[in-house]
């Protein structure tokens, strides 16, 4: 898939000196339970102008990004434990995909506020990954197993029972490969969908043949493809953010200005800045990619573990206090 960097980028210098001067917009939901962990996960729709947020308390909340008055918010109900991790359909704007501990999958309609199918019976379900032509999803759960759906499908796909701790999953791109984070530190890249490590040393033993990324001392916990497949950027639980360049698959930089563990990673739609979002300190640090240069930090009440781009501008929605706040340097 060709994917062409925009024209319209913002140089690192003139990004220092705007966006830390900008001030967030509060999208605050008075039901919600308070607390820097309640927001699970935030995810913006392909055209950026709705946000949702799924939480602990079980609140799954969509915002429209020009109006935040809970009462203009739309609240899907259903789920029975918190919701873990949601995702847009990336080709379609209002279907929204929700993954909850009570171990079922949500697929919700925003637009008509009506769940459009459901697979229930997963165990306790907390990743998930869509593909970018919006046809099938990765799901993960505690137990270690990987299942793939069909947002059309009632049941599941396939099922893949991995020998790892298993994390965060990301498809790349062209949908053949998934990028799959691990409690050893480690990143796989499996052949998609038939789960084979796509890299081997012909020279080992079989049985540990399999080439994996290896940039966390600890426990790999989250990941993100940049927007035109040159980095793999992962995110650790040594508080580390290693960019990985997609041709040799080397480490060519780290980020270490995080001080806890970096629960999530988002990337703008440019490539070029990093956020990444932690539930030990009170500040999102934001980098320029190419470099690692820290670009700012971002001061919050709160850590803020969750962070996420705009699919089209400057603008970073985060958790801060248990509230939805998104950072805007522009209009849609």
């Amino acid at each position: 898939m060709l994917r062409v960097p925009p024209k319209t980028a913002v140089p690192p210098e003139k990004f220092k000196a705007v966006f830390p001067t900008l001030k967030p917009t509060a999208y605050n939901d008075p039901a919600a339970v308070r607390g820097s962990n309640n927001i699970r996960s935030i995810a913006w729709n392909p055209l950026g102008t709705w946000v949702a947020t799924g939480s602990a308390d079980k609140t799954l909340r969509v915002w429209n990004v020009d109006k935040p008055n809970v009462r203009q918010s739309t609240e899907l109900k259903g789920h029975s434990g918190p919701i873990e991790k949601i995702a847009f359909n990336p080709v379609k704007e209002l279907e929204l995909c929700s993954v909850s501990s009570d171990g079922t999958v949500k697929f919700w309609d925003v637009r008509t506020r009506t769940l459009i199918n459901e697979v229930k019976g997963l165990g306790e379900t907390f990743t998930l990954a869509w593909s970018a032509d919006g046809e099938s999803l990765i799901v993960g759960n505690k137990a270690d197993i990987l299942y793939v759906l069909s947002p059309t499908q009632n049941t599941p796909v396939s099922s893949h029972q991995q020998d790892v701790p298993t994390n965060q999953v990301v498809f790349c791109w062209s949908k053949e490969r998934i990028y799959v984070t691990t409690g050893e530190g480690r990143t796989r890249i499996l052949s998609f969908p038939e789960f084979n490590p796509v890299y081997t040393y012909d020279w080992k033993d079989p049985a540990e043949a399999e080439m994996k990324l290896t940039g966390h001392t600890s426990s790999c916990i989250s990941a993100a493809l940049h927007p035109y497949n040159k980095y793999l950027v992962t995110g650790g639980t040594d508080a580390l953010i290693s960019i990985w360049d997609t041709t040799e698959w080397n480490c060519v930089r780290t980020i270490t200005k995080m001080v806890g563990p970096v629960r999530s990673i988002s990337l703008s739609f440019c490539g070029n800045y990093v956020a990444g979002g932690s539930d030990e300190g009170n500040g999102l640090e934001i980098a320029y990619i190419e470099t690692g240069e820290p670009i700012c930090t971002f001061k919050t009440a709160s850590p803020s573990p969750v962070v996420a781009w705009a699919p089209n501008r400057y603008a970073l929605a985060y958790s801060d206090l248990g509230t939805l706040r998104i950072i805007s340097a522009g209009a849609k």
